[in-house]
This record gives structure tokens, C-alpha cells and sequence, in this order.
């Protein structure tokens, strides 16, 4: 080789890397440190605050620029997310309740049905999504004036064939919930048990929905404090809130209703075959029993020998 082949191998590297791997570690713990633990007077880091921080450590400087260290972060895997919420639930009785709505879901699929309140839902424009030219989204006027007062959809999701339906009321009570539980026993006009998953409220469990409960042969599967997730109504309330409200402006509860209803009809007319939905029962039966796990991603409770 060459004197010129020589010298042009070692340029060919490149600058040498400034940070080590023990230094790019230390920049990934301390990117995904709270800043308040490490005596910072803010929540978050932003990639000049972190670079600025890591100029200053004690014993440990880092010298690093804001696009280097982007770049180091999103090459190790760090990427900058929404922080996202969670409940513990403390009811003493979460196992036996969660146990007895997995065992009516896996056994009696199509006698279960689940109910829950959707709301507060006032009048005034609502941001959501779409699609658009680049730059020139379609717009809502910002006018936030609440002079129609709120309603509660009571919503009504049976289990077996994926249908969803209800009624939009001005207050949630003992008195709507039962009238909410007598439409869904009304779609089971056969006399036969059924089983109705609910929220853990005081509105949903008063003496006299459970005197008529107990007489129409329904049981009332609450769901333990604080863990509303295992309602299965949830999940539809979403997509609800998504189609029928984002990108809306309705000028009154009524029409506000009505474009409700006609999503629900949509929605229920395009339902996914029962036969899909048993089998996506038994394919989240499967992972779950693979993984170890319990839906919510609660471990399972060891086998008694």
C-alpha cells in the first residue's frame, strides 16, 4: 500500500466519536430521568434543556450539540411520547368481580351485554381530524359559549353480536339506568339469564334495580373502583366520540341526537359477523393464556396445587 493509500485510509474513518458508549448510556438514563429528580425546575426535557443540563454535571461534562444529540436519542430508542395515565384499583373484592366478568365473556358470549353512561355532552365546536390539502385543514369557528346545558348518552353494547344503541337523557340516575336495563332484557325478549356488565356506581345498584333485577333473571356484573377498562362498552365509546362529535358544530342537542343515531345505525348495520367475533374471543383467550397473563395485562393468579 501506498504512502497516498495510507494516508487516505486514515482519513477515511471520519472524525473520531466524541461520546463513548458509558457517556451515550449516562445521556439515555438522564433523558429519561423526571428533570425534577435531578433538581430541575421543570416537568419535561426539551433537546436544549438536556444538552444544556449535560454541560453542566458535575464530575461528568457532556459536550454535545442539539442535533447530535436528537440523533444519539433517536438512535437508541428514545423518542418523545405523551405521558399516559393509569388507576389502581382498591377494591377489595377487584379479583372476585374481574374473575366472574372473564368467566360470563368466555362462557356465555352471547347473554352479555354491558352498560354505561357516555358524557357530559355539551354544544360547542369540537376539534378532531381529517383529511386535507397540506396546510390548509378544515376549520371550526372558536366560539365556546354553553348555553344548551349537557345530556348523557346511555349506551347499551351487546356482547354476542356487536351491536350498540341508546338514548341521550339530560341527567344520569337511578331511574335512567333502569330504564337503560330494561331495553337491554327487552333484546333478550326470551326469558333467559343474562348478564349485564357495569360500572361500580351508586346509580347502577340501588335497591331498586336490584329488586328487578333479581325478578327478570339479569345479573349485575360491577366492575371493581377504578377499573372502568373492564367494562367492554368502553372500547365502542371511543370510535363514538370520534365520528359523531370531532369535526362537529351541531347547533343544538337535537340535531346533536340525531347525527348520534344515525352513526349507531350506520355502525350497527356494518357490525362484524359473529362468527369473527368468536373467533377473536378465542384468539385473545389464547395469547393471554400463552403470555401468562390476565386481560388488563393482570398476571395470573397461580394454580392451587
Amino acid at each position: 500500500m501506498t504512502t497516498w493509500h495510507r494516508e487516505m485510509s486514515r482519513w477515511a474513518r471520519g472524525r473520531p466519536r466524541l461520546l463513548g458508549p458509558d457517556d451515550e448510556d449516562f445521556v439515555v438514563v438522564t433523558a429519561t430521568t423526571r428533570p425534577a429528580k435531578l433538581g430541575q425546575p421543570f416537568s419535561r426535557w426539551s433537546i436544549r434543556k438536556l444538552a444544556a443540563y449535560l454541560r453542566t454535571v458535575h464530575g461528568r461534562v457532556i459536550r454535545i450539540g442539539c442535533e447530535a444529540l436528537r440523533c444519539l436519542l433517536v438512535r437508541r430508542g428514545i423518542t418523545f411520547q405523551r405521558t399516559k395515565t393509569w388507576k389502581e384499583s382498591t377494591d377489595p373484592e377487584r379479583d372476585a368481580k374481574l374473575e366472574r366478568i372473564e368467566h360470563v365473556l368466555e362462557h356465555f358470549a352471547d347473554r352479555v351485554f354491558a352498560f354505561d353512561e357516555f358524557g357530559p355532552l355539551g354544544i360547542r365546536p369540537t376539534a378532531g381530524s381529517c383529511w386535507a390539502k397540506h396546510g390548509r385543514p378544515d376549520r371550526l369557528p372558536a366560539t365556546y359559549r354553553r348555553t344548551h346545558g349537557v345530556t348523557y348518552f346511555h349506551g347499551c353494547y351487546s356482547i354476542g353480536d356487536d351491536t350498540l344503541w341508546g338514548v341521550n337523557r339530560r341527567h344520569k340516575g337511578a331511574a335512567q339506568s333502569l330504564a337503560a336495563l330494561r331495553s337491554i332484557r327487552a333484546a333478550r325478549p326470551d326469558g333467559a339469564q343474562i348478564f349485564v356488565i357495569m360500572d361500580n356506581l351508586s346509580a347502577h345498584k340501588g335497591t331498586r334495580i336490584r329488586t328487578w333485577a333479581n325478578k327478570h333473571r339479569v345479573e349485575l356484573c360491577f366492575t371493581p373502583t377504578n377499573a372502568s377498562w373492564a367494562n367492554p362498552i368502553e372500547a365502542h365509546f371511543g370510535p363514538l366520540r370520534q365520528f359523531t362529535l370531532a369535526n362537529s358544530h351541531h347547533p343544538n342537542h337535537t340535531v346533536q341526537t340525531r347525527e348520534l343515531h344515525r352513526y349507531l345505525r350506520w355502525r350497527n348495520a356494518n357490525a362484524r359477523h359473529p362468527d369473527v367475533l368468536a373467533a377473536q374471543r378465542r384468539e385473545r383467550a389464547r395469547i393471554r393464556g400463552e403470555k401468562g397473563i390476565r386481560w388488563g395485562g393482570r398476571p395470573l393468579t397461580p394454580a392451587v396445587a
